[in-house]
């Protein structure tokens, strides 16, 4: 029709730059293995910051010492405007920090943010929401998605596709999900997995347990192994009895720690992707060992990026 309006389109960049000394965001996004890791972060939290998956999109993701730079395009007014909402009440911010945190299974990741439109510093009007949507709808998208940006949407959707059609090939194109090592899962299967648990008023991802999940419960439950185990025999046929009372004996001269490896093994073992850190951190709060939980959780460490 002659008398209708464009669609409404408008482009901005987002500046990230991790504020802790031992987390570079361009090196881990350079890196093959941790690529998807960061890709799903910022896709999970862009989607937190409109309500919708397809709210803003990625065009492309630039790395520019120290700084993460994405490109972004929005194609309604009402998702840009949510977008910004989030961004200026500090939403977005957190939600990208709880989301690294969770993909990468590190530390919480302090970030500084910046958002631009062509040569306007947006942070200085964030106030004035209308101006901010006139510089944004100013600067039209350049491009279409790269083909990088393209083949990760299509890795985390041949993912998720394949976790719920439990298609044990998911991922087979991504080469940071080629970990063949048993006796743990893949760790970057887990990534597109979208389920969640509550722990202490907090959400996070239902990850597979990794091997530093299992040598951190080895080293710290100490004479507690056996009543943990006992919780996750309810629901794990390996650990009934007399499974739990064998491993304490048959590894009795080996000590606690050796006791509690073996006991979480047979667990990662016979349960594979369903060896989830969900599972374990049920089992921790139900035998008091919280601070434990919350160190898997990496909610003790924090040191590092002071």
């Amino acid at each position: 029709m002659a008398g209708s309006c464009p669609p409404w389109t408008g482009s901005a960049y987002l500046f990230l730059q991790s504020t802790c000394k031992t987390i570079a965001l361009p090196s881990l996004y350079e890196s093959s293995q941790k690529k998807p890791c960061v890709f799903k972060a910022l896709k999970l939290a862009l989607a937190d910051s409109t309500g919708s998956v397809n709210g803003v999109d990625m065009l492309k993701v630039h790395c520019s010492h120290p700084h993460l730079i994405v490109q972004l395009r929005f194609c309604k007014e009402e998702n840009c405007r949510r977008f910004l909402q989030s961004y200026r009440e500090g939403a977005l911010q957190t939600s990208l920090q709880s989301h690294l945190q969770l993909c990468l299974a590190t530390t919480m990741v302090p970030l500084e943010v910046e958002l631009k439109a062509g040569s306007e510093h947006l942070d200085k009007m964030l106030k004035d929401e209308d101006r901010c949507l006139e510089c944004i709808y100013r600067e039209k998208p350049d491009r279409l998605p790269d083909e990088e940006i393209m083949e990760l949407e299509e890795c985390l959707k041949s993912l998720m596709l394949h976790h719920s059609t439990n298609n044990n090939v998911a991922g087979k194109d991504c080469s940071s999900l080629k970990s063949p090592s048993q006796p743990y899962p893949p760790q970057g299967s887990s990534l597109p997995i979208q389920l969640t648990f509550i722990f202490q008023g907090q959400q996070f991802d239902n990850r597979t347990i990794t091997p530093d999940d299992h040598q951190k419960f080895a080293k710290s439950v100490s004479k507690k192994w056996k009543q943990v185990g006992r919780s996750l025999q309810k629901s794990c046929r390996a650990l009934r009895d007399p499974v739990i009372d064998n491993l304490a004996l048959e590894y009795d001269r080996e000590g606690l720690y050796e006791q509690a490896y073996q006991m979480l093994l047979r667990f990662i073992q016979s349960e594979g992707k369903k060896a989830t850190i969900a599972r374990l951190i049920a089992a921790l709060e139900e035998n008091g060992l919280v601070s434990l939980a919350e160190e898997l959780l990496g909610l003790h460490s924090t040191e590092d990026c002071s």
